[in-house]
């Protein structure tokens, strides 16, 4: 007989102490790793399960099932309780990203983690609504050199952030990365030790220029691990890790119906 499935909640926890001993194993500040819940193909049941379990953060890949999530979760849940500093749920783009999208995430998201050239952030600036503030944005890189992931190449990184960094509607935090999917934990750890070098290099490089130095407190933000390898990440300095089936289960036909 199979064991019964764990609830979304259950799910959550064991994550969260995941995320936990692996602060604690690598000499990290507890707390200072942010937990993304990637809820792509999973209807708003399952973001609402894990929002009442205490999730504020939520990842969509596809802007138009995204913005269907934004816009129907329900009233009372959004509804912040005495002790609630969070009204809302934050939500984080994730997926690639092109031109004719960019005005749908720059309205609806409150982050991009996938910015990887000049035209696409300039076009995120130019379309976000004053009202909203700066959109936070990561520089994808392809840590990796795979054909099949997007991102910029490392060496270009910097030029990139440089290009970004005085456009009013962004706020570019840091970078994103999705490296070789490995098993080995050594092997992942070499794969997320390059982000974070680049991460430090570009941070340094930064530091450098004076017009720029004084607004490098908001540089802080190393997106990279998942459910697979997100000790490795914690590891390397990760700041935030995006988990989507250790929380939400297997991706099943069922549950790519949007919503």
């Amino acid at each position: 007989m199979n064991a019964p499935s764990l609830s979304i909640q259950e799910s959550l926890q064991e994550v969260r102490t995941r995320v936990r001993n692996a602060e604690l194993a690598w000499g990290r500040v507890p707390g200072s790793v942010s937990l993304l819940a990637v809820s792509k193909t999973f209807g708003l049941d399952a973001v609402s399960a894990a929002w009442m379990a205490g999730q504020t953060s939520f990842g969509e890949n596809y802007v138009q099932e995204g913005i269907q999530k934004i816009q129907a979760m329900p009233e009372e849940l959004l509804t912040p309780g005495p002790e609630s500093l969070t009204p809302r749920p934050i939500w984080h783009f994730i997926g690639p990203l092109q031109s004719n999208k960019t005005r749908a995430v720059a309205e609806h998201f409150d982050w991009v983690h996938t910015v990887d050239r000049e035209r696409i952030g300039q076009r995120l600036s130019e379309q976000r609504p004053a009202s909203r503030g700066p959109l936070q944005v990561c520089i994808q890189v392809n840590v990796s050199g795979e054909a099949s992931k997007s991102g910029v190449e490392p060496q270009d990184a910097l030029a990139l952030v440089e290009s970004l960094l005085p456009l009013p509607g962004l706020r570019v935090r840091g970078l994103m990365v999705i490296p070789e999917a490995l098993t080995e934990f050594d092997a992942q750890r070499a794969e997320f030790a390059r982000a974070r070098q680049l991460f430090e290099s570009i941070r340094d490089n930064l530091a450098s220029i004076p017009s720029i130095a004084p607004t490098l407190g908001g540089w802080d933000t190393l997106s990279m691990g998942m459910s697979a390898d997100l000790e490795a990440a914690i590891a390397e300095g990760a700041t935030i890790v995006r988990v989507g089936s250790a929380i939400f289960g297997s991706r099943t036909s069922a549950a790519k119906t949007p919503v």
